[in-house]
C-alpha cells in the first residue's frame, strides 16, 4: 500500500500535535492568573508525538534513502527535537521518555558518522538531551519495588501499564548504547514487577494498573492498548541477549493470550475479550508492531504468528483513509475511563507506520 500520505500526515502532526495556539495560550493565561487554576503547560514531546516519531523512524528504513520522503522525515524529526532543545529540554512527565527512543536512534546514526542530521542536530546536543531524559527517570518517584508512579505530583501511588511502553525501550536502549547496566535493570524491573503484580491469572492479560499500597489491581482486564503498551515495552528491551533471556518466555505467553482474542476480521477490540465491541486500531497497530519485531528476531515462529500479522495488517489497511488511520479509540482518562469515541489519532497512525 502507498504509505506516502501516511508519512506526510505524521510529519505534519508531529509538529502540530500538543502545541498551543494563541487562543489556547490566552485561555490558559486567564485560568491561571484570574481564576487561579492549575493549568498543564505545553509539552513539546508528549507521548502522542513520541509515538509518531517512532513510527516515522521505523518506516524510514523501508523507503529509498535518497528519496524525498526520507529527507522529509529527517527534516521533520530534526525540527521536532530542535524546537524542544531550544526551550531548554523540559521533561514534564514520564510519558516524555517515549520521544527519547527515536532520539537515541538519531544519536546512533550521528555517532556512526552519518551527515544526514548535521544541519540540525549535533552529537553533543543529542547526547545531552538523552542524558537529561535518562536522569529524569532515575529521579522519578517509585514504589517500594522500584516501579514508576505514573502521576506522583498529586500524591497518587498507582502503577500504570502505559509506563512500560512509554519508558522501558528508551531506558534499556540507553543502557545498551552508553553501557550503563543500571538503566537496563531499571527498564527490566518495570516489566518484571508488572508481570508479578498487574496481570490477570485466568486470562494471562494485563489489568490497566495496580497499587502496591493497597494490593489492588485497577481498570479492566484486557484493555487493548494496555496489552499493546506491555508488548511494546517488552519488545523494546529485546535488543540484546540480556533482555531476551529474561523476557522471551513471558512475552510469548502474553502474545499467545492476546492472539486468542483476535477477531475473524483481523482486528482487536478496544477490550480484547469484547469480541462484539468496537475495534480499536491503536491496539491492532501496537500488537502487530510487536508481532513484526518478534518475527524478525525469531522470537515468534510459525504460521500462527505470520497469519495473525497478515490479518492485522489487512485490517489496518481497511481503516486507512486519506493517510489517516481511523477506528481508533480516544485518549484514556484513567482507570476504567475509556471514552467510546472512535476516530483517527496519532496513536493509531504511529504504530500503523511500523506495520504497513
Amino acid at each position: 500500500m502507498n504509505k506516502i500520505p501516511m508519512v506526510e500526515n505524521a510529519c505534519r502532526e508531529l509538529l502540530q500535535c500538543g502545541v498551543f495556539d494563541r487562543r489556547k495560550k490566552c485561555e490558559n493565561f486567564i485560568k491561571r492568573r484570574l481564576l487561579h487554576r492549575i493549568v498543564a503547560g505545553e509539552d513539546l514531546i508528549f507521548w502522542p508525538t513520541g509515538i509518531l516519531a517512532a513510527g516515522l523512524w521505523s518506516c524510514r528504513g523501508e523507503l529509498a534513502m535518497d528519496g524525498p520522503e526520507v529527507r522529509g522525515i529527517e527534516e521533520t524529526l530534526s525540527a521536532y527535537y530542535e524546537r524542544w532543545m531550544k526551550k531548554g529540554m523540559p521533561v514534564a512527565v514520564i510519558d516524555d521518555l517515549l520521544a527519547g527512543e527515536t532520539l537515541l536512534a538519531v544519536y546512533t546514526e550521528i555517532r556512526k558518522g552519518s551527515r544526514r542530521f548535521d544541519k540540525g542536530l549535533s552529537e553533543k546536543q543529542v547526547e545531552a538531551a538523552v542524558y537529561k531524559l535518562a536522569s529524569y527517570a532515575q529521579e522519578h518517584p517509585k514504589d517500594g519495588e522500584g516501579s514508576f508512579f505514573y502521576r506522583p505530583a498529586g500524591g497518587e501511588t498507582y502503577i500504570f501499564v502505559d509506563t512500560i511502553g512509554l519508558s522501558c525501550p528508551f531506558l534499556y536502549q540507553y543502557g545498551e548504547i552508553f553501557d550503563r547496566q543500571e538503566y537496563r535493570e531499571l527498564a527490566l524491573r518495570q516489566i518484571v514487577n508488572f508481570l508479578s503484580y498487574g496481570m490477570d491469572g485466568a486470562t494471562g492479560l494485563p489489568y490497566h494498573g495496580y497499587d502496591m499500597a493497597d494490593g489492588y489491581k485497577y481498570g479492566i482486564i484486557g484493555w487493548g492498548r494496555a496489552a499493546g503498551w506491555l508488548l511494546r515495552g517488552m519488545m523494546g528491551c529485546m535488543t540484546s541477549d540480556y533482555g531476551r533471556e529474561r523476557l522471551s518466555a513471558p512475552c510469548v505467553a502474553l502474545m499467545d493470550a492476546v492472539l486468542s482474542c483476535q477477531r475473524q476480521d483481523g482486528y482487536f477490540s478496544w477490550q480484547l475479550q469484547a469480541m462484539e465491541g468496537p475495534a480499536d486500531t491503536s491496539a491492532v497497530g501496537m500488537v502487530c508492531a510487536a508481532l513484526k519485531r518478534g518475527l524478525s528476531i525469531g522470537l515468534f515462529a510459525g504460521e500462527r504468528y505470520e497469519n495473525a500479522l497478515l490479518a492485522g495488517r489487512r485490517a489496518l489497511e481497511r481503516s486507512v483513509r486519506d493517510g489517516l488511520v481511523y477506528h481508533c479509540s480516544g485518549e484514556c482518562e484513567g482507570f476504567s475511563r475509556y471514552p467510546q469515541h472512535y476516530a483517527a489519532y496519532p496513536w493509531s497512525l504511529g504504530p500503523a507506520l511500523e506495520v504497513l
